[in-house]
């Protein structure tokens, strides 16, 4: 298999064609520690903002998205939201914040019956074509976020699906196995893929290369790589989407966050921060400014 098949923060897709099976490997490093580093999460938080970052790139390149996917977690107790992302162009982002009151969380079963998975596809327009937004939700009843997922593509799509996640303070990575459509493969080739799958664990996952571990794995199967790309940290606010917020808030707000003659915005992804004066607040609502798409944030 290629080099880039075993390169850090990259996207990896393969075919069990005699199975009939589709897969995709993730494995986050230096885009991983980015995200993390935008605050000081406690464990239990990090290792669930690891998984879904790791689980947003993992769908990429098993749906086709032209614009962005988003996983995000709601909950009333321990944490109140989670929320990551990465887009076609291979660029992630995410971030978490814990509900009142709560220092951390304990897994998924500490966020409350009445806890929700969301995963959102958003489409960029294109000439006269609008922005297309889905999304699909479900319960988070599963132990763990993988099956979490699981249960979402069982529902969603009724494909038969493996997910594995894993995330320390290094790395984010995650495999996902998926039943090709139809009749694809011979009669046995997902229950195949699937018992092999289920002897990987998270420690195995996390240190292995992503062409070792698919040789390891399933070398009696011949995978077949289908493709991949690299992935990198980055955020999409800017100038205009700042501006654009700020528009919407409408003008009494929008200068009352003026702070000694200053209003300051600052990204919660990315840290980068916006500042206006008097003067500039006073443009946004006086200026004949064309509309800007509304900054993309927790929803």
């Amino acid at each position: 298999m290629p080099d880039a098949a075993n390169a850090r923060d990259h996207l990896t897709r393969f075919l069990l064609p005699r199975a009939g099976v589709r897969g995709v490997h993730v494995h986050l490093g230096e885009t991983w520690r980015a995200i993390a580093s935008s605050d000081d999460y406690p464990p239990g938080v990090r290792a669930l903002l690891g998984e879904a970052a790791a689980a947003s790139a993992l769908f990429t390149g098993h749906v086709k998205v032209d614009g962005r996917l988003s996983v995000q977690l709601r909950g009333q107790h321990g944490l109140r939201t989670l929320f990551a992302e990465c887009t076609s162009e291979g660029t992630l982002r995410g971030i978490a914040r814990l509900a009142e009151g709560s220092n951390d969380v304990d897994g998924l079963g500490s966020l409350g019956e009445d806890a929700l998975l969301a995963i959102t596809i958003e489409g960029a327009g294109i000439g006269n074509r609008e922005a297309t937004r889905y999304q699909g939700m479900v319960p988070l009843d599963a132990p763990d976020l993988g099956g979490a997922f699981e249960d979402y593509f069982t529902r969603s799509e009724q494909l038969p699906t493996r997910i594995l996640l894993t995330a320390g303070a290094d790395h984010a990575v995650g495999l996902m196995l998926q039943k090709l459509p139809a009749d694809a493969g011979d009669g046995d080739g997902w229950d195949r893929a699937s018992a092999l799958f289920s002897t990987l664990g998270a420690a195995e996952l996390a240190t292995t290369p992503a062409a070792e571990l698919l040789h390891r794995l399933f070398h009696e199967e011949s995978p077949e790589l289908v493709g991949g790309r690299p992935l990198a940290f980055g955020c999409s606010c800017s100038q205009g989407r700042v501006e654009a917020m700020l528009e919407s808030l409408g003008r009494s707000e929008a200068e009352a966050a003026l702070v000694g003659g200053v209003a300051t915005v600052r990204c919660e992804f990315c840290g980068q921060a916006y500042q206006f004066d008097a003067a500039g607040i006073n443009a946004l609502f006086t200026a004949d400014r064309r509309p800007m798409e509304a900054p993309p944030g927790l929803q």
